[in-house]
């Protein structure tokens, strides 16, 4: 845990495990499985790559890929698994 890509990687990462975890022993039908959870944990896996690549060889586009990898991640978390019961407006 050297870098700022380790830890905010990690911290979604384990976000995801709580979350997940939490679904996992409520009552009734889950509505998502596994599965859901792996885009986004393979890419907290890549931009932590990506994000340590570019701070070894000093490289900014490393760098920026890795910032965007992130938000990637994290728009996908909000509108596939829906955290804290949030809701977007539907197209009528």
């Amino acid at each position: 845990m050297e870098t700022v890509y380790d830890w905010i990687t990690v911290a979604i990462f384990g976000g995801l495990v709580v979350l997940f975890l939490h679904r996992s022993v409520q009552a009734g039908e889950p509505q998502d499985t596994i599965l859901h959870y792996l885009p986004p944990a393979v890419g907290c896996a890549v931009a932590n790559y990506v994000g340590n690549e570019g701070d070894k060889l000093g490289n900014q586009g490393e760098k920026i890929a890795s910032f965007l990898i992130v938000l990637a991640v994290l728009i996908y978390i909000a509108l596939v698994l829906k955290p804290f019961g949030l809701k977007f407006p539907t197209k009528r």
